[in-house]
C-alpha cells in the first residue's frame, strides 16, 4: 500500500482529480478503494442504500429493527439496483439520543453476519463514529467505515481504517446529532460566510489527518454533510455548487434523501413522502457533477438518474 507522507512543517495538498478531462473532454472521477480487494468507479451514478437498524431514525425508525427485517430490506435494495449498503445502529437525525457501542453492535452485527452468511457479496459500510463498533462491523464482514464525525469523535477510527485497509468516508458536520436541530429551524447560520469554502477547508484537514494516520488516499471518500448543521439556504447552495467540491480530489457522497430541507422547499412534512423531491435534488446534483448518492428509495433514484445520465450523454455526443 502506498502512503503519502508529509514532511514536517509542510501542508498536505490534495489533487483536483475529478476536474481533469481526457482528449474527448470527458470528466474523470477518482475511484474509491472500499476495501483491501474492492474498488468502486464513478463513471455512472452509484447508490448507497440506507439500512437503519434503529428505532428513532427520522424517516424509517423501527421499520428494520430485527435482523430479519433489515436483511430483507437490504436484499430488496440490492434487487432495485443499490451499489452498496450503509448499515447503522445509531440515528444521526437532529436531536437523536446517543447509543452505546455495545447497543450499536447488538443491532448491526447480526445484520452484517446474516447478509454475508446468505452469500450477499455487495459492499457494506458501517455508519458509526465509534472505533469499537466499526471494528465489530469489519469483523462481521463490512468493507468500509462511514463516519459522520470525520474521525473527530473517536480518532482511533482513523488508525483502524489504516490497519484494516478499509475504505473511509469523512463527513462535515458542525454539531453532534444530540446537539443539533433541523435545517429549517435555525434562527441564524452556524457557519458564517461561504459554506462551500468552509466545507472544503474542513474536509481537506480531515483527509490530511486520515492520511497522516496511515489511511491510503484512494481509500477515502468525503461527504459535505447535507442537513448537518446547515440552514436550508446553505444546503441548497452546497447542492448547486457540488462541482466546487471536486478540488478535494476524492469521491463525494451526497445525502439529501428525505431530509428536512427537502421537505421545507417542497412543502412536504412526512419524510417518507419526499422521495420524488429527493430524486429531483439528486438529478440536479448529478448535472452539477455528483455521482455518489446515499438514498432511501433505490428504485426511484435509479430510474431518475438513468434518465439524467442518458440526457447528459446525448447532449455531449
Amino acid at each position: 500500500m502506498q502512503l503519502l507522507v508529509r514532511p514536517a512543517g509542510f501542508r498536505f495538498l490534495l489533487p483536483a482529480m475529478p476536474r481533469s478531462t481526457d482528449h474527448l473532454g470527458q470528466r474523470h472521477y477518482p475511484l474509491w478503494r472500499i476495501g483491501p480487494s474492492r474498488t468502486m468507479t464513478f463513471d455512472q451514478p452509484r447508490l448507497m442504500a440506507v439500512i437503519n437498524v434503529t428505532p428513532d431514525s427520522f424517516s424509517d425508525g423501527g421499520e428494520h429493527m430485527s435482523p430479519t427485517a433489515a436483511i430483507c430490506f437490504a436484499e430488496m435494495c440490492l434487487d432495485a439496483g443499490a451499489d452498496l449498503l450503509d448499515i447503522g445502529g445509531e440515528s444521526t437525525r437532529p436531536g437523536a439520543a446517543r447509543v452505546s457501542p455495545d447497543e450499536q453492535i447488538q443491532r448491526i452485527q447480526p445484520v452484517i453476519n446474516g447478509l454475508r452468511s446468505a452469500g450477499i457479496d455487495a459492499p457494506i459500510t458501517i455508519d458509526t463514529t465509534s472505533s469499537t463498533v466499526a471494528r465489530a462491523a469489519l469483523d462481521a464482514g463490512a468493507d468500509a467505515i462511514n463516519d459522520v464525525s470525520a474521525g473527530l469523535e473517536d480518532p482511533a477510527i482513523l488508525n483502524l481504517a489504516s490497519d484494516r485497509h478499509a475504505g473511509l468516508i469523512l463527513m462535515h458536520r458542525v454539531r453532534p446529532p444530540d446537539q443539533d436541530t433541523y435545517s429549517h429551524t435555525y434562527a441564524a447560520p452556524l457557519v458564517e460566510g461561504d459554506i462551500v469554502a468552509a466545507v472544503v477547508r474542513f474536509l481537506q484537514d480531515r483527509v490530511e489527518a486520515a492520511v497522516q494516520a496511515g489511511v491510503a488516499l484512494d481509500a477515502i471518500a468525503v461527504d459535505p454533510g447535507l442537513g448537518f448543521g446547515k440552514t436550508v439556504e446553505q444546503n441548497l447552495h452546497l447542492m448547486a455548487e457540488v462541482g466546487r467540491l471536486a478540488v478535494l480530489g476524492r469521491p463525494i457522497l451526497l445525502g439529501a434523501s428525505r431530509k428536512s430541507f427537502i421537505g421545507h422547499v417542497a412543502g412536504i412534512d412526512e419524510p417518507a413522502e419526499r422521495d420524488g423531491a429527493s430524486v429531483a435534488a439528486a438529478v440536479l446534483m448529478y448535472r452539477a457533477g455528483g455521482r455518489f448518492f446515499r438514498v432511501h428509495d433505490i428504485a426511484m433514484h435509479r430510474r431518475g438518474l438513468a434518465v439524467a445520465k442518458a440526457m447528459q450523454s446525448g447532449l455531449s455526443a
